[in-house]
């Protein structure tokens, strides 16, 4: 009884994690490569096709998008390396110096036909090819298997549609969003108080290491906008993919402002080891500014990851009220620095420099400023698509203008 309910929870534990990159790419490269060498056993003069298998193996990506534009670039590359091997085969064949003229033609072969990073796979394959008795019985058999192997990677993801990953870079952008609100809270309760440096520093660091998260959801979000692009399951892809983008933007100018507030702070506390950072009630309205902001910062990451218009409205108008009130303790805390720098000059650049550091990160939160950079945003990647794409635009726009008269026909 009790394994019956281990392997029940090894199974649910499979169930959840069934969006997890990681198994979906394990799951599709092994049916595309098992798939791809039934094929070839059948149609390439070969006794182990290996070749198609692992080309399928390598063009099977996670995205459709990613699946398409590297099954081509494989292909392309796998095909140069034939070739070239085929053209040295005739020539000079198999020597230690024809080895590696053949590896640097190669290699510049597959800069010329603009295979990125499977330039190497040019030189792989030529080697390969050229190592055999039979040239040209192998050469041919190659290709063909790199054709079953990149068709039916390509076939496995036209069939059954990869998944969505903008839920993934959505919780990305929001685990981004509460880091920076922990951190900002910390500074906030230092602020308010006799800070020492060692701790304003390590702050400092922490508002510093925040640039390796941001690598990371920067990576999901790579993730999820490719996922968005050709897949048939998507409408207004483009749409989501400038909404998160201009998401993370924000974010990583506000923690970019953060670590300068960070730097302040420490240049503070290191003019006034013996005394309170700020005076008691100006520390209080730190403390409270920085805790606001906080919320505003995790409200605006719900809001860029909210696709239901009225869940979204709500965190608007959530981000909205939060905003007003951190505007409110801003202009408190502003005129408090101002009565105190009036008593005591010293280190007014430092708390002048902090005003100017929250003014920035309100100003990025600000909605009617989000509102204005989006639509910004979605015109210049739209007049980028048409300017790349023209015909595929005209297409698209002659299918909208003949909607309507197809769905007045249907009916």
């Amino acid at each position: 009884m009790r394994d019956v309910r281990e392997w029940m929870a090894s199974l649910v534990g499979f169930v959840k994690r069934r969006r997890d990159p990681v198994v979906v790419q394990t799951l599709r490269s092994a049916a595309a490569a098992t798939i791809a060498y039934v094929i070839a056993l059948r149609l390439s003069p070969e006794a182990a096709p290996l070749t198609a298998p692992l080309t399928a193996l390598l063009v099977v990506q996670v995205t459709l998008y990613a699946t398409l534009t590297n099954g081509v670039r494989r292909v392309n590359a796998v095909v140069a390396g034939v070739l070239v091997a085929i053209a040295f085969s005739l020539l000079v064949g198999l020597t230690w110096w024809s080895l590696g003229l053949l590896i640097l033609a190669s290699l510049g072969v597959g800069h010329l036909v603009k295979v990125n990073e499977y330039v190497p796979e040019v030189a792989i394959s030529a080697m390969l090819v050229l190592g055999v008795t039979t040239v040209g019985d192998t050469a041919w058999a190659r290709v063909l298997e790199t054709l079953i192997g990149a068709a039916v990677g390509l076939g496995c993801n036209l069939l059954f549609a990869p998944p969505v990953w903008v839920d993934e870079a959505g919780e990305s952008i929001e685990g981004l969003a509460r880091r920076v609100r922990q951190l900002m809270l910390s500074m906030g309760e230092e602020a308010a108080g006799r800070t020492p440096v060692e701790h304003a520093t390590e702050r400092l660091h922490e508002a510093r290491r925040l640039d390796h998260d941001i690598v990371e959801v920067d990576a999901a979000l790579q993730q999820a906008e490719d996922s968005l692009r050709l897949n048939p399951r998507v409408r207004e892809g483009l749409l989501h993919r400038v909404v998160l983008r201009t998401g993370l933007d924000t974010l990583e100018i506000c923690t970019v402002v953060l670590r300068v507030l960070a730097r302040t702070l420490t240049d503070l506390a290191k003019e006034r080891e013996s005394e309170r950072l700020f005076a008691r009630q100006a520390g209080a309205a730190v403390e409270q500014l920085l805790s606001e902001i906080a919320d505003a910062v995790v409200s605006f990451a719900v809001l860029v990851t909210t696709d239901v218009s009225r869940s979204a409205e709500s965190a608007e108008e959530r981000l909205a009220s939060q905003l007003r009130h951190a505007a409110a303790t801003r202009d408190k805390l502003a005129q408090l620095l101002l009565e105190e720098v009036q008593r005591d000059a010293r280190q007014w650049q430092l708390h002048g420099a902090v005003l100017t550091e929250v003014n920035r990160i309100l100003d990025e939160l600000d909605t009617e400023h989000r509102t204005r950079r989006l639509l910004e945003e979605l015109d210049r990647t739209s007049q980028e698509q048409r300017e790349r794409m023209p015909r595929l635009t005209r297409l698209q726009e002659r299918l909208r203008r003949n909607r309507p008269a197809l769905a007045r026909r249907s009916r």
